[in-house]
């Protein structure tokens, strides 16, 4: 079976693009995406996305990690609206679309996509760390080290850990700077650092929100792969909403790629 595919990254964080709204891609299986995202010997990215034709929205965006499990990717779905304004599915600048955790809206302004974010409860606090739910479930540390090395060694002990062994959990390191915050994140799906994860940059930016007290507002956040931005709404009850994450989304290059069944 041959993708034809277009290979987009947002903040560093990569992802192969296809286009499913003829059903093209309905059969890809867990092994074909593991294939297709290996580094060596496939194309190489952080996760595989579907876009395809929903009955109620422009469109449905179908994330899968590197290693085929399923779950909701900020960065990703941003590059989703800019992979489906590149490939006609997009009438307008201003989308809707549906992905595994509900609706979502975005607008592509220039190179950047403004991605609305569902709604997140309150963040539940731990003895050093917080947790909480951005369409993907966060930890979050405050550790000025942020080495891949370190990243990963803090990462792997936490989401293989007793608690979160089963399901697994994205463990972002995160510091407070003059500018705003930097973070690291380790991701389940991958296993290792990624460049940049938009979920995670949300939730470490609604934490530091928490931190310092600030009810509605931006925060800039750096990655390793880039600047992104997050705005929010705190609530009384401790919950967030109209959440944004704003950054680029940016084409790398088109190609074919026989999967090798």
């Amino acid at each position: 079976m041959k993708l034809s595919f277009s290979k987009y990254q947002g903040a560093g964080n990569d992802f192969i693009m296809l286009d499913n709204f003829d059903g093209d891609y309905d059969n890809l299986s867990i092994t074909d995406i593991q294939q297709a995202c290996d580094r060596k010997f496939g194309i190489g990215a952080d996760g595989l996305i579907l876009i395809q034709q929903h009955a109620s929205s422009d469109f449905e965006v179908v994330y899968y990690n590197a290693d085929g499990s399923q779950s909701f990717c900020g960065n990703g779905a941003r590059c989703a609206v800019a992979f489906a304004r590149a490939v006609d599915r997009l009438p307008a600048p201003h989308t809707t679309f549906e992905a595994i955790d509900g609706m979502h809206e975005a607008w592509l302004c220039q190179d950047e996509v403004k991605l609305k974010m569902s709604d997140v409860g309150a963040i539940q606090f731990l003895d050093d760390a917080f947790v909480l739910h951005t369409g993907s479930p966060h930890y979050i540390i405050l550790d000025e080290n942020q080495s891949t090395a370190h990243v990963e060694q803090i990462g792997k002990s936490i989401r293989y850990n007793d608690t979160y062994k089963d399901d697994g959990i994205n463990v972002n390191l995160m510091k407070i700077t003059d500018f705003g915050i930097q973070v690291a994140t380790y991701e389940r799906g991958v296993e290792a650092e990624t460049l940049s994860c938009g979920t995670g940059v949300t939730a470490a930016a609604l934490v530091y929100a928490e931190l310092q007290k600030i009810e509605q507002g931006q925060v800039k956040v750096l990655t390793k792969g880039g600047n992104l931005a997050v705005q929010w709404q705190a609530n009384p009850d401790g919950s967030f909403s109209e959440i944004y994450l704003i950054g680029p989304a940016k084409f790398v290059f088109n190609g074919t790629y026989e999967l090798k069944r």
